[in-house]
C-alpha cells in the first residue's frame, strides 16, 4: 500500500507544473488582451514590443519547471554565441520536448521572446492558448506567408530579433513506429541520398523558404543536434524520447545540445542545392548520434565530441516571471468577482480561440 501511494506520487510530479502553466492561461490571455486593446491606435512595432515581452515572461516561466524544477543538466556544445542574431534554426525532432530546446538556447542569448515555430497545427486547438499559439507557429502551408509577414515587419521597421525554429524532418523519428523510419529511409535511398539512421531524411521546403526570403537581414543558420541521455535500453537499442509529462517527473537527467553556427555566406540559396546541403547537414548529426548511442568506446558514449558546458540556468531567468503570472492569477482568484472572469476568460476565450483558429488558420 506505501509502494503504491510512493509510487502515484512519483508520477504525479508532473501535475504542479501542468496546473500552473495552463492555470496562468486566463490571466496571460487578459493581460494580452488588455494590450492588445490600448495599442490598436499605435505603430505595429509598439504592439510587437510588449507582446514579445509578455510571450518572454510565459515563456521562462515554463522553462523554471522545465530547467529549475526538473533539475536537468544541459550540456552545450559548439559554437552557440552569447549575443542574440537573426537566425533559422534547424533541428532533429524526437519529442514534444525539442521545442523547448529551442528556448533553453534562446534564454541563453536574451532572445526568448522572439522565437516563432513551425510546427504541426495540432497546437491551435489547445484550449485558450491555442489561438495565441496559432500566432506564434505556422504550418508549412501557411509557412511562405508568414515569412513574409515577419520579413516586412522585422526587416522594414528593424526592431526585433528573429529566432526562426524549422524542425526539417517534418515529424517525430520515434523508435516505436519502425515504418516512418523505413520509409524515410527507402526515399532517401531512391533519390540516391545517403540512408540515415538516427535522424529521418529531411525536407528542404521549409528551411529555403525561410533563408530565401530573409537572407538580406539573417546573421546565420544554427544547425542544432539534441540528444536526451538515458534514451537507450540494457541492450544498447534507442528508447523513445522523453514525453513532457516524462522529463517533468525528472526522468531525463542530462540533454546534450550541440550547435553549429553557420554562416549564410556558407549556404547555397538554389533549392537543388540546398537540398543536398541540408541532408548533408543530416548525414553529420547523424554520425554524432551514432557516436552517442552507438559508440563501442564508452568513453565517448553519452557525449558529443568537442568541448562542452554545463549550462545552469539562473532563477534570475525564470522566478520572476513564476512570481508575476501566479501573483496576478492568485490576486484574481482571491475574489469572487475575479473568479467570474477566470472561468468566462477559460470558456469563452477557448470557445472564440477555436472559432477563430477555424476562419483564420
Amino acid at each position: 500500500m506505501l509502494l503504491s501511494l510512493v509510487l502515484h506520487t512519483y508520477s504525479m510530479r508532473y501535475v504542479l507544473p501542468a496546473a500552473f502553466m495552463m492555470g496562468t492561461a486566463p490571466t496571460y490571455v487578459l493581460a494580452w488582451a488588455a494590450w492588445r486593446l490600448l495599442s490598436a491606435l499605435l505603430p505595429a512595432r509598439f504592439y510587437q514590443e510588449v507582446d514579445d515581452r509578455l510571450y518572454t515572461i510565459y515563456q521562462s516561466m515554463v522553462l523554471f519547471f522545465f530547467e529549475n524544477y526538473t533539475g536537468v543538466q544541459i550540456i552545450i556544445y559548439g559554437d552557440l554565441p552569447k549575443n542574440k542574431e537573426n537566425v533559422v534554426y534547424i533541428s532533429n525532432h524526437q519529442c514534444t520536448v525539442d521545442w523547448i530546446i529551442a528556448d533553453m538556447l534562446a534564454i541563453r542569448q536574451n532572445a526568448l521572446g522572439h522565437v516563432r515555430y513551425v510546427l504541426k497545427d495540432g497546437l491551435k486547438w489547445l484550449p485558450l492558448y491555442g489561438w495565441y499559439f496559432s500566432q506564434v507557429t505556422n504550418t508549412l502551408s501557411h509557412v511562405y506567408t508568414c515569412f513574409i509577414k515577419y520579413y516586412q515587419l522585422y526587416c522594414i521597421f528593424l526592431i526585433l530579433t528573429m529566432y526562426l525554429v524549422i524542425f526539417p524532418e517534418g515529424t517525430r523519428y520515434n523508435p516505436e513506429i519502425p515504418k516512418v523510419i523505413a520509409d524515410s529511409q527507402s526515399f532517401a535511398d531512391k533519390e540516391g541520398l545517403s540512408v540515415l539512421k538516427h535522424v529521418l531524411t529531411p525536407r528542404v521546403k521549409a528551411a529555403h523558404i525561410a533563408v530565401d526570403t530573409m537572407k538580406n537581414y539573417l546573421d546565420a543558420v544554427y544547425d542544432v543536434t539534441v540528444a536526451y541521455e538515458g534514451t537507450v535500453d540494457h541492450k544498447g537499442q534507442r528508447k523513445v524520447a522523453p514525453s513532457m509529462t516524462d522529463f517533468l517527473c525528472k526522468e531525463c537527467p542530462k540533454i546534450h545540445i550541440h550547435v553549429d553556427r553557420i554562416d549564410l555566406k556558407d549556404i547555397p540559396l538554389e533549392q537543388i542545392y540546398m537540398r543536398r546541403w541540408l541532408h548533408e547537414r543530416f548525414e553529420i548529426k547523424d554520425k554524432l548520434l551514432i557516436e552517442f548511442y552507438d559508440g563501442k568506446d564508452s568513453t565517448r558514449r553519452n557525449k558529443f565530441p568537442g568541448k562542452c558546458i554545463h549550462s545552469r540556468l539562473s532563477l534570475k531567468k525564470t522566478l520572476p516571471s513564476l512570481l508575476f503570472l501566479g501573483g496576478l492569477t492568485a490576486s484574481m482568484l482571491f475574489t469572487e468577482s475575479g473568479r467570474k472572469l477566470y472561468v468566462k476568460t477559460w470558456i469563452y476565450g477557448t470557445l472564440i480561440g477555436c472559432l477563430w483558429v477555424s476562419v483564420k488558420v
